[in-house]
């Protein structure tokens, strides 16, 4: 990987906007926290959750806050180590579309944290906020070809995977926002992977850099409080939130979907078999069960911080090959990936039939009985 002429200028700026985002998120976090469980909004202990206590949900507020203070200043920084992408310079719709859309997804998120909307209400908000990026001129118009030139999308087509993106990359954080601190530290890596090659000779974007190191901050401000044991989490407000801009980010980087496909290759694919595994079964793709990845891996043995460790560890090497493969050899790496998680998860699930002797409880692919097993891990309530 060669680094752009320009990103040792660039480098103070990224590093400002990381830690001003840190420091925001950290200082909210607790703020938040206090509100959220003024008004209640909290996961209540129960047979799936992990906490003792109720904790309140509603964290991403902190994050959404801190990322768009952060970004609305470094839009109005004019310094040559950090100009904007000539796409977003002459489209600054770009820019309202990451900002108001990440706005309109925290508002929905919150309005989810409080009043626990059905799972059918949180996809029409999800396919709002696609609508909001494409109208504002955020859509994928290429995709790499690992086997010849890239593929140049119609119109209708461009609309339509922009939208299955927005919507994929909001579910997949949403199904692997488990354990506490999972999807929060998952995202900060994200973040930095598609910071770090947008400084690159062949992509040379420091703005968008930027804007990616100022969500990776704002991430690792609320991490310190979402760490196990959380004492707050994310909830639908930050995975709408964190979900769209990493969507959007990556569409707005040149040749960065293939980079998100790879980095985020963990939730994306889980979140692939387990909807999968769900309509197979014959259910909605929104049933909560335990047949997700950090599931399995509590299964056979492994704790809540060794399963999460173990989830970043694949996904900082996964981040690693997106910087150092082509765009080609990106996609080939996440058709690999996909195949290997696949091949895990059914593993692991025949270890957990071995186990017990039959597959229990709701994650299973049959049976309806009480697991008592769920007491070991918190999933999403609204997966």
């Amino acid at each position: 990987m060669k680094w752009t002429a320009f990103a040792g200028a660039a480098l103070p700026y990224l590093l400002a906007a990381f830690v001003a985002a840190a420091l925001i998120s950290f200082v909210l976090t607790p703020l938040v926290r206090r509100i959220s469980l003024g008004l209640n909004a909290v996961d209540e202990p129960g047979m799936r959750r992990v906490n003792t206590v109720p904790v309140p949900r509603g964290g991403g507020v902190a994050v959404a806050i801190a990322f768009i203070v952060v970004g609305i200043a470094l839009s109005n920084v004019n310094s040559s180590s950090l100009q904007q992408t000539p796409d977003v310079t002459n489209d600054p719709r770009r820019i309202v579309a990451l900002l108001l859309g990440g706005s309109l997804a925290t508002v929905f998120g919150v309005l989810d944290d409080y009043f626990d909307l059905r799972a059918r209400w949180q996809f029409v908000g999800q396919l709002g906020l696609a609508a909001v990026a494409i109208g504002f001129g955020i859509v994928v118009v290429r995709l790499n070809n690992p086997v010849g030139p890239d593929f140049v999308l119609a119109q209708p087509f461009a609309v339509g995977f922009t939208v299955l993106w927005v919507v994929g990359m909001i579910n997949s954080l949403n199904f692997i926002d488990g354990l506490d601190g999972l999807s929060s530290g998952v995202a900060i890596i994200a973040a930095l992977t598609l910071g770090t090659i947008s400084l690159s000779a062949g992509i040379a974007q420091p703005f968008i850099a930027a804007l990616c190191f100022a969500l990776a901050g704002a991430l690792v401000g609320f991490l310190r409080w979402n760490f196990q044991p959380a004492s707050v989490f994310i909830g639908t407000s930050g995975v709408m939130f964190v979900g769209y801009t990493l969507a959007v980010l990556s569409i707005l980087g040149v040749a960065k979907v293939a980079v998100a496909l790879l980095v985020l290759g963990v939730p994306i694919i889980d979140a692939f078999w387990i909807i999968v595994r769900r309509l197979v079964q014959g259910r909605s793709p929104f049933t909560p069960d335990r047949g997700h990845l950090h599931h399995r891996l509590l299964d056979v043995g492994l704790s809540h911080r060794q399963t999460v460790v173990l989830i970043y560890a694949v996904c900082i090497v996964l981040g690693l090959l997106s910087l150092f493969l082509s765009g080609a050899n990106q996609l080939l790496a996440f058709v690999g990936i996909f195949v290997l998680i696949g091949l895990l998860l059914f593993l692991l699930a025949r270890v957990r039939v071995g186990r017990t002797g039959s597959v229990g409880g709701s994650g299973g692919v049959g049976g309806s009985g009480p697991d008592p097993d769920l007491k070991a891990a918190r999933e999403g309530h609204s997966d």
